[in-house]
């Protein structure tokens, strides 16, 4: 295929059939819309030879660079021998393999996988798995808890334990029960302490009707890149204990080395009854996810042939054997490179170049948890449109920022540089200063 295109012809024919994501469409006609050609490292190059350093991860997924040789190969590897099979009263070697190493690699105690194929589903197993649970023992407890400022998703039962005010205001009569908790206000012990308060109140008065709160560990992504101290999930861990309520712990962001260890719960040092996990599972190749959780789980499900007792929950791609060798190729990475120390260098120099924001009028705050640093501006309304303007310059900057309304993040792929750390901070920085 040798035809040639341009950015704007590519842009013309995508607005005349594609609805995208997370964008009101109405920006495109006077925001160009911008047509990838290749990925290669933390770069995106577009039809006109413009290339932009890849800020975001693509949302968050890519973590080892785009068309990583390694994960390229193993994918490739596995097209010629098996592409995907159904999961049911069948398996396949990667998916063995894959579930062995998450097992390891896990807290210790979640010993059993169940596959789907995106974060907001695999939320979705984990609340109906933890209310199946509760009901094969006999207890109806038909509500969630989660934290306020919480995001898990935009299925339904996702949404409905997220805690996004637009998103509650338009589809709650579609929602299903559930009620929020207070998330520590800051990055204090003290505030972890204050806010777990809260939640053993709430479980005081009732614990019969909750089956499980669900967390997002350390940093509540799309609420604003919220941090809070490990010190709360420790407090989260014991009250669930003992008021008989499940922990979930969501790392599909913060998972696989986001938060500076390989998952977030590990700071916390203990064991969630149910792990969710994505995004940067398959280094951000395709889409897969899993749920982990305890065999005191998985063996209340574990009976004679009885319908009602069994998990009623299946996806046509479950457990893709192209995704899976995508995941034990990004599996590999960690193992043989020693990504999570290697990272803790690329940590500590992107803490160093984001001091210089403290100085600016226009910052609230600036914080840091691993590779995930963020600067929250201030003195703006919601109609200012501030994310967009740093979005458009950071284009122009060759460097893709993709702001969560007033709060600018960067969360960038493990492999960038020191020198790429720069210019992908020095862009924000020159924005920030002219607004």
């Amino acid at each position: 295929m040798n035809e040639k295109f341009t950015n704007s012809e590519l842009a013309q024919r995508d607005l005349k059939h594609i609805w995208h994501p997370c964008t009101q469409m109405k920006d495109h006609e006077f925001l160009p819309m911008t047509p990838i050609k290749k990925g290669k490292g933390v770069y995106l190059e577009d039809f006109d030879g413009n290339s932009f350093i890849d800020a975001i991860s693509s949302w968050w997924v890519n973590i080892f660079g785009h068309s990583n040789d390694y994960i390229n190969d193993k994918i490739k590897e596995q097209l010629d021998t098996l592409e995907h099979v159904i999961l049911a009263g069948f398996t396949h070697e990667p998916i063995v393999r894959l579930s062995e190493r998450l097992v390891k690699l896990t807290p210790e105690g979640l010993n059993r996988c169940f596959y789907a194929d995106n974060g907001s589903s695999a939320v979705e197993v984990a609340l109906k798995m933890s209310f199946h649970y509760h009901l094969n023992r006999g207890e109806k407890k038909p509500l969630f808890v989660s934290l306020k400022n919480s995001y898990h998703g935009e299925t339904i039962g996702a949404l409905s334990v997220g805690d996004v005010e637009l998103y509650k205001e338009t589809y709650e009569p579609l929602l299903i029960q559930s009620v929020q908790t207070a998330v520590p206000k800051d990055k204090t012990e003290e505030a972890a302490l204050e806010a777990a308060q809260e939640f053993e109140l709430l479980c005081q008065n009732r614990a019969s009707e909750i089956s499980a709160i669900i967390i997002e560990p350390l940093v509540q992504g799309a609420g604003y890149m919220h941090m809070y101290h490990p010190r709360f999930i420790v407090e989260l861990s014991r009250i669930s204990k003992q008021y008989n309520i499940h922990l979930i712990a969501d790392e599909v962001m913060v998972g696989f080395g986001r938060t500076g260890t390989m998952f977030a719960i590990e700071q916390a040092d203990i064991t969630p009854d149910l792990i969710v996990l994505s995004k940067g599972l398959t280094g951000g190749y395709l889409p897969l996810s899993v749920t982990l959780m305890t065999d005191e789980i998985y063996n209340q499900f574990y009976c004679d042939y009885n319908l009602h007792k069994a998990f009623l929950h299946s996806h046509s791609y479950t457990g893709n054997a192209l995704a899976c060798a995508a995941a034990n190729a990004t599996l590999d990475i960690f193992e043989n490179e020693d990504v999570i120390n290697t990272n803790q260098r690329t940590i500590d120099y992107i803490a160093e170049k984001l001091k210089k924001f403290e100085t600016l009028h226009n910052v609230k705050e600036i914080r840091q948890t691993g590779m995930i640093a963020v600067v929250e501006l201030q003195g703006y309304k919601s109609e200012d449109r501030i994310g967009l303007k740093v979005y458009e310059q950071g284009l122009k900057d060759g460097v893709l920022l993709r702001p969560l309304g007033h709060v600018v993040y960067f969360m960038p792929p493990y492999v960038i540089t020191f020198e790429e750390i720069d210019r992908m901070m020095d862009s924000a920085y020159g924005t920030i200063v002219n607004l």
